[in-house]
């Protein structure tokens, strides 16, 4: 059972996305839930990781790179999204600088179904070290549409610390969007903790340049 009420999240956001707009900032602020833990021990529990689809895109700007085939590599130039060949790839030589270098350059990576098993042979560990392997995609799949799967896919990972942050709107979106994003990504969150609510100790949302609004 949820311990965060519907109606109550729905006045945070509310207050939240009025603050967002008496001061413009000139740009999209993103809204992030930020989650305070208890009762884990990150060197001695098992460390928790999940991913969740969210039912609105809250990351529009996360940026896609196609690692494709002739097929994707023409689709992706259709649709105005950057792309590399199995060429692009070679050319790279296995340089660790320059491995890194696309790694920070895109936010995510789409690659086609037949170049999978050959990314480790071509690239090495580098985009797995970065946390940005390719996610599949086959001839019969929408580029565009897969790309906004990855802007709507939000991670839970326990590391060291006993925080987490992951976007889950921004002031753009209605408010109906974002309350719709902040239930499911914390009911989610729920699922994945040993103990569920008792291992919360607070939740938080907050805009990019605003002030932090406690939920829990």
């Amino acid at each position: 059972m949820s311990k965060v009420q519907v109606a109550a999240v729905r006045d945070t956001v509310r207050q939240l996305l009025d603050e967002s707009k008496e001061n413009d900032r000139k740009f999209t602020e993103t809204i992030e839930l930020q989650i305070g833990l208890k009762n884990y021990d990150p060197q001695r529990d098992k460390r928790f990781s999940g991913t969740v689809k969210l039912p609105n895109i809250p990351r529009p700007k996360l940026s896609v790179c196609i690692l494709g085939d002739a097929f994707h590599c023409d689709q992706a130039k259709e649709i105005g999204m950057p792309s590399m060949s199995v060429e692009d790839l070679k050319k790279l030589n296995k340089n660790k600088k320059l491995i890194k270098k696309l790694a920070k350059r895109y936010d995510a990576f789409l690659a086609s179904e037949a170049l999978i098993k050959q990314i480790p042979r071509l690239l090495g560990p580098g985009l797995h070290k970065a946390g940005k392997f390719p996610t599949p995609v086959t001839h019969a799949d929408n580029l565009a549409d897969k790309a906004n799967e990855l802007r709507s896919t939000i991670k839970f990972q326990l590391k060291k610390v006993l925080c987490l942050g992951v976007a889950v709107g921004h002031v753009q979106m209605t408010e109906d969007e974002i309350l719709s994003n902040i239930m499911l990504a914390i009911n989610f969150l729920i699922s994945l903790l040993k103990k569920h609510w008792q291992n919360i100790k607070s939740l938080y949302i907050k805009s990019t340049m605003g002030k932090a609004h406690r939920l829990y």
